[in-house]
């Protein structure tokens, strides 16, 4: 969630910044142009005024008065293009210089020199110049118009460089560049605590269901930030969480105390067909038949307890060797093989990881149990130890009649029984029984065919220490 979240975050914020910055960057380049297009309009309007007396004599003749204007014309002319590099001239209507600087040089016939000369003729002073940009290398034209007696009779024009106004825009968009940066830096920082202040109670409320889901039901959310709405939403999980516990301890209770109750009863009631059956003739198939019955309903109170005990009781995980473990197993069941005519072998070495000892003998014994029970005289079950590096594995496979696709799907649950195997002993809870045992640790028992015939369970065990 934090990988789509935080990006959407970023984006917004990134647009938001282009959406601030860029109008700031026209804005700083408009205020440069606009200082120098103010400066140069100063400029034009003081050369407008020293021009402003010099006039053209028709004759080619002046008096010494108008040609002391026109030389201190020409001078400043010269001066301000040594000085600043830029040109500047006054020119008559005709385009005729009345004085420039460098000499020779007049506004051409076409371009935007020529466009400002002819706007000043029309009494329009320069003031919006189109637009340069850093990246341009366009000159910057300001014309003023020189008025006599209400009549332009000539025009003052500058021809600017502007290198200058170029450098200074481009390092005013630098700085807003970096302060863009800082700010979008800023904004991820903040968008990455927001996400990890709002995304913490949905990892914790995440992690915890985990650990209910897997069997670990006295997980609770700690209480943590965020959002009120999350903040509510952990309170209302954990009393859930804790409706859920105390009713499947209450069917936990209920199965337990159940099963240990009836046993009494069932016991007595076992005594007296027994006494019963000294009254009858012997070999009487009926009572036989009610003994056996209420033999198998013992074993069932007795799996139904165990059920009870083993989904109750809590893990005490310790690192284990599971070979050793295993080839116990093994030996302990070896005389019920032998007397059974099936072959049993293991191949156990050393491995270790994290199990509860006790559980996990419990739900080998059940297994191996299984594979003995319904495999054929002169057969043969193996167990097997290895390990796949985050977890030890106990195979347990035998040469049985095996299952369908059908029969895997349903094996392990509560009370089920394949159809073929009604009349073998069992009430059915022995796996059952022995996943509950495997998943209190965190184990696992999973089962597949083992080919050519017969079932193989491979028994999980994690190798990492509980966190």
């Amino acid at each position: 969630m934090r990988t789509r979240l935080l990006p959407l975050l970023i984006v917004l914020m990134a647009a938001v910044l282009l959406a601030l910055g860029v109008p700031l960057a026209v804005s700083l380049a408009g205020a440069q142009q606009q200082k120098v297009v103010v400066d140069r309009i100063d400029d034009t309007a003081r050369f407008a005024a020293l021009a402003q007396f010099v006039t053209d004599s028709p004759n080619g003749t002046a008096s010494a008065f108008e040609n002391e204007r026109l030389a201190t014309l020409s001078s400043e002319l010269d001066s301000y293009y040594k000085v600043y590099g830029i040109r500047a001239g006054v020119f008559y209507r005709s385009g005729r210089a009345m004085a420039n600087a460098p000499a020779g040089w007049s506004p051409p016939k076409q371009g935007e020199v020529r466009d400002a000369f002819d706007e000043a003729l029309l009494s329009r002073r320069s003031h919006d110049p189109r637009q340069v940009w850093p990246w341009q290398r366009g000159n910057l034209v300001v014309a003023s118009p020189v008025i006599r007696d209400g009549d332009v009779v000539a025009v003052v024009v500058t021809d600017s460089p502007t290198g200058q106004m170029r450098s200074r825009t481009l390092n005013g968009w630098l700085v807003i560049g970096a302060g863009e940066f800082a700010a979008m830096l800023l904004a991820v920082g903040a968008a990455l605590r927001l996400t990890g202040w709002v995304l913490k109670p949905v990892r914790v409320l995440d992690a915890t269901t985990h650990d209910i889901a897997t069997g670990r039901l006295k997980s609770r959310v700690a209480a943590a930030g965020g959002p009120p709405e999350l903040r509510r939403l952990a309170r209302s999980f954990n009393e859930m969480a804790d409706n859920v516990e105390d009713v499947l301890e209450q069917q936990r209770a209920f199965v337990a105390d159940a099963s240990h109750q009836l046993r009494n009863p069932l016991a007595a009631l076992l005594l007296r067909i027994e006494l019963l059956s000294f009254e009858l003739p012997e070999g009487n198939q009926e009572i036989a038949s009610v003994q056996s019955e209420g033999k198998r309903l013992a074993q069932v109170l007795d799996d139904l307890l165990d059920l009870a005990l083993a989904e109750h009781t809590e893990a005490d995980l310790k690192i284990t060797d599971i070979g050793e473990l295993a080839a116990e197993r093994v030996a302990a069941w070896s005389p019920t093989a032998e007397a059974k005519g099936v072959h049993l072998v293991g191949d156990c070495p050393p491995t270790t990881a994290w199990a509860d000892p006790v559980a996990l003998s419990s739900a080998l014994d059940g297994v191996i149990d299984n594979a003995v029970k319904f495999t054929p005289e002169g057969r043969t079950v193996e167990v097997t130890v290895a390990s796949n590096g985050d977890t030890s594995t106990v195979v347990v496979t035998d040469e049985g009649p095996g299952l369908t696709d059908e029969e895997l799907a349903r094996i392990g649950d509560r009370f089920w029984r394949s159809s073929r195997h009604q009349n073998i002993k069992g009430s059915g809870l022995g796996l059952s029984i022995s996943r509950a045992l495997l998943a209190a640790g965190g184990g696992s028992i999973a089962y597949d065919r083992h080919e050519p015939h017969g079932l193989k369970v491979t028994v999980a065990v994690p190798r990492v220490g509980p966190a």
